[in-house]
């Protein structure tokens, strides 16, 4: 019998990808988020457009050309979607009950076709829901870089997570 027969001949232990229960949430620590994403012309057009956003500054080559950044720039919507998209395997995949809203965003740098976005997240606080007794409420700090490491996007939202099933 080969070591194979012998680890199928037992049963499998699984796991399940997941995000975080709220009890494992730990305030102040840094969650790196990995891999990071390329942001392309494609994406761009497509989120810019599929959200009925006409803004020249990302959909018209020549006008953009003219203006202050010299050429058309990612979505801000885009990246704060990719911001927090990226977290999601890490930290709420399965375990988030719902977002509850953002106190706080800002793009202090533009992101440009072919930029690549790398996400961080700080939990700033967390406690438990007064009205939901299997529920608490965590609030993250999202920090976006681009590829030289500049914060592109940062967003503090508080979300709904679910406790570790008893």
């Amino acid at each position: 019998m080969s070591a194979g027969d012998e680890a199928q001949s037992e049963p499998l232990r699984e796991v399940v990808q997941r995000g975080l229960w709220f009890e494992e949430f730990e305030t102040g620590v840094v969650y790196k988020h990995s891999p990071g994403r390329t942001l392309t012309e494609a994406d761009n057009v497509l989120f810019t457009t599929l959200t009925m956003n006409t803004q020249s500054l990302h959909l018209d080559a020549a006008w953009a050309e003219g203006q202050q950044f010299g050429r058309r720039l990612m979505n801000s919507m885009l990246t704060l979607s990719t911001l927090v998209g990226l977290s999601v395997a890490q930290l709420s995949q399965g375990t988030i009950v719902a977002n509850l809203g953002f106190s706080e965003i800002a793009f202090p740098k533009p992101m440009y076709h072919g930029d690549t976005l790398y996400g961080e997240t700080v939990v700033l606080a967390k406690r438990e829901s007064r009205s939901r007794p299997d529920e608490g409420i965590v609030t993250l700090e999202h920090v976006g870089r681009n590829q030289d490491g500049d914060i592109v996007a940062r967003a503090v939202r508080a979300t709904l997570m679910q406790k570790r099933p008893h």
